[in-house]
Parts: structure tokens; sequence; C-alpha cells
């Protein structure tokens, strides 16, 4: 009993601790003797809380070492931690009092290898597919012939000196280059970057808007170009609203970027190939083009111009068609004259037989006539009447007289009126008729002017004469005895027998001569 007496007065000897200080003796003792380690692991759970600060579990197939990144560095990261990847953590062991657990303060991720990035990069290939940012018919056609080609790369390697020599052999562009870090933590943000700035330029603006973007890099290994796998670089490329060529390492090397771009380059040479034809092919293909339609051309006008030939063939001549119209005019002018000739003349006879009666002779004879019926007729009466009826006689004598010159008064000045008008048409027919009666002896007159017998001898034209008629063949000529030639200016005869001639003036008779 003693001894277990002894024992606990022992242990209450011992120095008294409270937690904080354990916890900052614990905290003290690992930071010293670790310091800064690199932990290689699996990252299991991962928490992006508002805060800004990112949480993990670096694990292997035994353990779990909790860690933290810290805002600012974690927007500094090259690489993003994710779920299920193996990583080399560079950081610093510490504790946390709070939750009496220890971690690493992470300041630096890094994959575990090519298998860890190439996994990691198969994840991310399968997310941007699902969203379809890789799809077929999201991707448009290049233009034929840029105007500004925009490059994105780095403007001190091969690479641009290349791309710009070969756009110079083949036809030269306008280029404009956005310098970017081709590799390092840099690299994804500043082609990302630069996408968007070259989709940002106006197209009218002091800075041309390129027609066609080339990103550019030469090859190297899967680190050195991670940057161009990086999701902002991909999502970017995506937006972007130019034609977009990828020519990122070289032909083996596959990023990202390459299945988002509107067209992949092997190389960056192959990708200045891809963005402009070769100018002396054009000039070679628009001269067979020019020559094609020319000779097209041609050919054309020739069918048109047989096609025209044959169906001129077929239809019939302008004089065979108005010949017909032609026949029945002459046949109407023909008819014409006659018939005007004796409507005139019917026209006149009847306007003979209306005027006859209305004569003033027929008329007071038969006026005359009627008095002396009258006068008959009252000497038959008697005497009986006496003056009664000899003035009403009188009276209706001379009512009569008045009556009857009135009527025919007025039917004269009708016939007459009539008579007039009848006489002006007539005279307007007949001067029609004497107008083209006198253009046509005209025509005749110079006619004959033209081609007289007078007029010919004018025009250095002779008659020749033999023995008074007219010799039209040599034969005759020299048969005759004497020969008279007739000239414009006057006559001359030619006597064979004597071998003498005599010119006679025009208008003389000639002189005959004497037999002896």
């Amino acid at each position: 009993m003693s001894d277990l007496i002894d024992d606990e007065n022992t242990g209450n000897n011992a120095p008294e601790y409270t937690v904080t200080e354990i916890s900052g003796a614990i905290k003290r003792t690992i930071e010293g003797e670790f310091g800064r380690v690199r932990v290689r692991g699996e990252i299991g759970r991962v928490s992006r809380p508002r805060s800004g600060h990112v949480y993990l579990d670096l694990k292997d197939d035994r353990s779990v070492l909790s860690g933290v990144i810290w805002k600012g560095v974690a927007s500094r990261l090259a690489t993003q931690p994710e779920e299920g990847l193996e990583v080399i953590a560079t950081g610093k062991l510490t504790t946390f009092g709070g939750q009496s657990k220890y971690q690493i303060v992470i300041d630096d991720i890094a994959p575990a290898g090519a298998g860890a990035l190439m996994a990691m990069l198969e994840k991310r290939k399968a997310m941007l597919a699902a969203e379809g940012l890789f799809a077929a018919e999201r991707k448009r056609a290049l233009p034929y012939l840029p105007r500004v080609i925009g490059v994105i790369t780095s403007p001190s390697g091969a690479v641009i000196r290349d791309i710009l020599h070969r756009l110079r052999d083949r036809f030269a562009r306008h280029v404009l280059i956005w310098p970017v870090a081709v590799q390092g933590q840099n690299c994804a943000s500043e082609v990302a970057r630069a996408i968007k700035g070259f989709n940002q330029l106006s197209p009218n603006g002091d800075i041309p808007r390129p027609d066609l973007l080339i990103v550019a890099r030469g090859g190297g290994s899967l680190e050195d170009l991670w940057g161009f796998n990086e999701e902002i670089v991909v999502r970017a490329a995506a937006a972007s609203q130019i034609p977009l060529i990828s020519a990122v390492g070289h032909e083996t090397d596959t990023t990202l970027i390459d299945y988002v771009a509107d067209k992949r380059a092997p190389t960056p040479t192959a990708a200045a190939e891809m963005a402009v034809p070769v100018r002396l092919e054009l000039l070679a293909a628009l001269e067979s083009l020019s020559g094609r339609l020319s000779r097209a051309l041609a050919q054309s006008l020739a069918q048109r111009s047989q096609r025209l030939r044959d169906l001129a063939r077929v239809l019939p001549r302008p004089e065979a068609l108005a010949q017909p119209a032609r026949q029945r005019l002459d046949l109407w002018g023909e008819r014409l004259a006659p018939s005007l000739r004796q409507m005139v003349q019917t026209k006149h006879l009847a306007l003979e037989r209306t005027a006859a009666p209305l004569q003033a002779r027929s008329l007071r004879q038969n006026l005359n006539h009627n008095q002396e019926r009258c006068a008959a007729a009252t000497a038959r009466l008697g005497t009986g009447l006496g003056r009664s009826v000899t003035a009403r006689r009188r009276e209706l004598s001379q009512f009569s007289d008045r009556l009857q010159s009135s009527r025919l008064l007025m039917d004269i000045v009708r016939k007459r009126d009539n008579l007039s008008r009848v006489s002006q048409r007539l005279q307007d027919v007949m001067q029609i008729f004497l107008m083209r009666d006198r253009d046509r002896l005209s025509a005749l007159v110079r006619m004959h002017h033209t081609l007289g017998y007078k007029e010919t001898l004018q025009r250095g034209y002779a008659v020749v004469r033999g023995d008074g008629a007219v010799v039209t063949h040599k034969s005759d000529a020299r048969k005759a005895a004497v020969l008279e030639i007739e000239f414009a200016d006057g006559k001359l005869s030619l006597d064979r027998r004597t071998g003498t001639g005599k010119k006679q003036a025009a208008g003389k008779a000639p002189d005959q001569g004497t037999l002896f």
C-alpha cells in the first residue's frame, strides 16, 4: 500500500501543460523537423469555399494527409487540383490546433509523371467533349484569301519566321503578331487573352481585325505543351468568332486546342499553307478560266450564228411577203381613178335632173298656163259674177303667186346650197387628181430629160447614120456611101466616095453637095 502511495505522489510531481501549449509544442516540433517537403500522392476530396482557399486530401493506399492552398497561391498554379489526379505537392508541414491535426500548406502542385498528365488530359478531354466543344458542326470554313492574319506565338522563336516566310512565298498578306509565352505558368492565360483580344478588335479600327487566327508553337514534351491543354485556352478558342488554325507541336503532338480549333495543322508551316493559296497557281487558273470562257463564248456565237442562218433559210423572203399587198395596192389604184370619174359624172347628172325643173322659165310657163286656165274658167262662169268674181280672182292669183314664189325661192336656195357643196367636193377631188397627174408628168419629164435623145448626146455619145438610116453595126457602116455623125454641138458628114467631110452646125439643114 505504501508503494502505491509513493507512486501516486511521484506522478503528481510531473509538469502540467495546457492544450494550447501542447498544440504549439507539436507545431514547433513538426515544422522544425520537416520544414519544406515534397509529397507524392493522389488528390482525394477537393473543397473550394467562397473564401477562395482550396482544401484537399493527399492520400496513398494507407494514409491521408490534409492540405490547404491559400487563395493567392491557388490563382497562380499552373495545374489546378482535381480529384483523382496523382501529383507532387510542394509545401510546408504544419499543424492546425483547432482540430488537432497536421496538414501541409501547398505552394505548388505538379502532375506526378506523364501517366498522371495523360490521365488528367483524358478526363478533361471527356468533360469538354461532353459539352459539345469538339463537335464537327461547330467548326467553320476558313476564308479563301484572308485580308489580315493574326498569329499568336512567341516573337523570338523560329515558328514566326517560318510562318512569315511561307506566307511571303505563297501570297503575301498583312500579318498581326500577338506575342505570348508558349510554355510555363503564364502560357495558358496569355494565349487565352490573345484570342479574346483579337476578337475584340473593330473591323474598321486603327488596328484591323484579323480574318483568320493561327495559334502556333514548335514541338516539345507533354509538359512543355501543357499550356495548350488548359481549359481556359480551349474555351477561349471555342468562343472565338474568328476562324482559328491550331499549329501546336509537331505532327505527332496533340493538344486539346487541336480538337476545338476550326482546322488543325501538323506544323506551323502547314498552317501558313492552309491560310492562303498560291498566287501563281491562282493566276494560272485565272488565265485558264479566261481562255475557256473565250472559247466557250466563240463557240456559243458560232452555234447561234449557224442557228440564225438555218432559221433564215426557212423564213420567206420579205419581197415575197410584200408582193401580194403590192399587187392589191396597184389594182385598187387603177380602179380608183375610173370610179371617181364615174361617181362625179353620176352626181353631175343627178344634179342636172334636180335643177332642171327649178329653172325660172319653166316656173313662169307653168304659172302662165295656170292663169290662162283660170281665165278660161272665169269666162265660162259668165259675167254674172261681175266685178266681185274678178276681184276675188285677182286676189287669189296674187296670193297664189306669192305662195309659189316663196316656196320656190326656199327650194332654190336649198338646192343651190347642195349644189355648192357637191361642186366643192368635185373640185377638191379633181384638184387631187390634177396634182397627182402633174407629179407623174413632172417625173416623166425629168426622166425624159435624163434619158432623152439630146441629153444622151450631151453625155458624150454620138449617132451614126449611113445613107440616112441609123447605123448600129460595123458591117452596115462599111456598106454606106455617106456617113453622118451627129454630136451634141452639130453633125459631121463623111462621103466615102470622095473621102471628104463637112461639119454642120447644130440646127442647120445639111448640105447635100453635088453628084458631079
